[in-house]
């Protein structure tokens, strides 16, 4: 059980931390690590070939047990998901940048369609009223 949740909260009363406990959750959460997916993939892959504990695993990467299960939890359930056959996949942020400007470069075109069109109409409704 962390530090954090072995001190009595009540939920009625607001929390009310100290300037330097929001300091040092604010350092906690400036400093906190990321880790890659590539670094998630190899910690997982670790702990599956099962050469040391889980445990003695997660103290050398510096992660909590729970986060490692998390992770092969979803490392696992995507190797299901692939495996039946769904190809279906995150997009990549270049992915996303050239889908977005060719939805734009689209949606020029259409409205320029759209204009022609109306323009179109209106010159052959004029056309039709003019009787000479």
């Amino acid at each position: 059980m962390s530090p954090k949740s072995s001190a009595p909260t009540s939920k009625a009363a607001p929390s009310r931390k100290t300037p330097v406990e929001r300091v040092v959750r604010d350092i906690r959460r400036a400093t906190r690590k990321q880790h890659s997916a590539e670094d998630k993939i190899r910690i997982v892959l670790e702990g599956l070939r099962g050469e040391e504990s889980i445990a003695a695993l997660c103290r050398r990467e510096g992660i909590a047990e729970s986060l490692y299960y998390s992770w092969s939890k979803e490392f696992l359930e995507a190797g299901k998901r692939r495996l039946a056959g769904d190809t279906a996949r995150a997009a990549t942020t270049d992915e996303v940048k050239a889908l977005r400007q060719e939805a734009r470069s689209l949606k020029e075109v259409v409205a320029e369609q759209a204009l022609e069109l109306r323009l179109l109409k209106k010159s052959m409704t004029e056309a039709g009223d003019d009787p000479a």
